[in-house]
């Protein structure tokens, strides 16, 4: 079973509860599960249970009852446990890298115009509302109401004369909407200190594995004889952050998991193609398809926030 797979089978549990008159209420359209932070419990949690309690008229912690039960025998997933005043935690059984890199290879990135305006919007609240909508846009999600959006500390005109459009955005987009950005010389920087380079770097490798491939006789291959696990692990991640950053409208979600997923690629990219005399086998054919299939969700990202994503740095 996938994370997003997870989000499914919550909601299909509580759909199913209601049916069954166990709980009452409405059945949500999509829940919420995220990665457990560091020494929480489990590897995935959702707060579905305080979603819902007011409907059922219980408490959350019995809400979480009823679902821990019709979750725990679901195959895919090894243990549920109920933590604090209703959260359920997850631990799940391994997923194949054949299978997370058939899921994340065809991600498409959903186009949407600038929110409209009667009036012009500094860059940070044109850059933030726009990812906001192309996010949303991409999980099905229909336009919120506005929400307050910290402006920048210095002329509009300076800082983008400075650093440039998609530095700019990097930095606004990283940065909660009700906090201030900072702007460093750092965005300017070609070296590892700088997030987005790194995050660019890395999709401009994965395009370049590919074609080294192509000269050495082999392409993509999906397979499961890969052993990256950070690298799985992030990739199984980035439907729940795309969810997550819908949901809660924060774009810096996002950016956030492309770094770490940028971080895992640049760590994996020296076992993908052939060392030496040795020949090109499943697995580096699989390794390959993996690093692709890391590619296109960068380029993805990049795209919903705005920021360009070349080839060739």
């Amino acid at each position: 079973m996938t994370p997003a797979d997870l989000s499914r089978c919550v909601v299909s549990a509580v759909r199913h509860a209601v049916e069954d008159g166990e709980l009452g209420g409405t059945v949500p359209a999509r829940v919420v599960v995220e990665r457990t932070r560091p020494g929480g419990v489990g590897e995935y949690a959702t707060p579905v249970a305080f979603q819902i309690a007011k409907g059922a008229g219980l408490r959350p912690a019995q809400v979480a009852e009823v679902l821990a039960r019709r979750l725990g025998g679901v195959a895919g997933i090894e243990r549920v446990e109920i933590t604090g005043a209703g959260f359920l935690n997850f631990s799940l059984t391994s997923v194949s890298a054949a299978r997370l890199v058939r899921d994340v290879r065809p991600l498409a990135v959903v186009e949407v115009p600038d929110p409209p305006s009667g009036e012009p919007r500094e860059p940070r609240e044109r850059f933030v509302r726009a990812a906001v909508a192309r996010i949303e846009a991409a999980q099905g999600v229909g336009p919120g109401p506005e929400f307050p959006i910290a402006p920048v500390a210095r002329r509009d005109g300076d800082v983008l004369a400075r650093y440039g459009g998609d530095a700019v955005a990097w930095a606004v987009l990283t940065t909660p909407a009700r906090e201030t950005p900072e702007f460093s010389d750092t965005l300017l920087v070609q070296g590892e200190g700088n997030e987005l380079f790194r995050v660019r770097y890395a999709h401009a490798r994965a395009h370049a594995l590919v074609r080294n491939a192509e000269q050495l006789g082999f392409r993509p291959e999906i397979g499961d004889d890969v052993d990256a696990p950070a690298l799985l692990r992030v990739l199984a991640d980035h439907p729940l952050v795309l969810e997550a950053a819908a949901h809660h409208r924060a774009p810096e979600r996002l950016a956030r998991h492309l770094v770490e997923l940028a971080d895992a690629l640049l760590d994996f990219q020296y076992r993908v193609l052939p060392q030496g005399d040795e020949k090109p086998s499943a697995a580096h054919r699989a390794r390959l398809a993996l690093a692709e299939a890391a590619g296109t969700v960068l380029a993805g990202g990049l795209a919903l926030l705005g920021i360009d994503a070349p080839t060739r740095l």
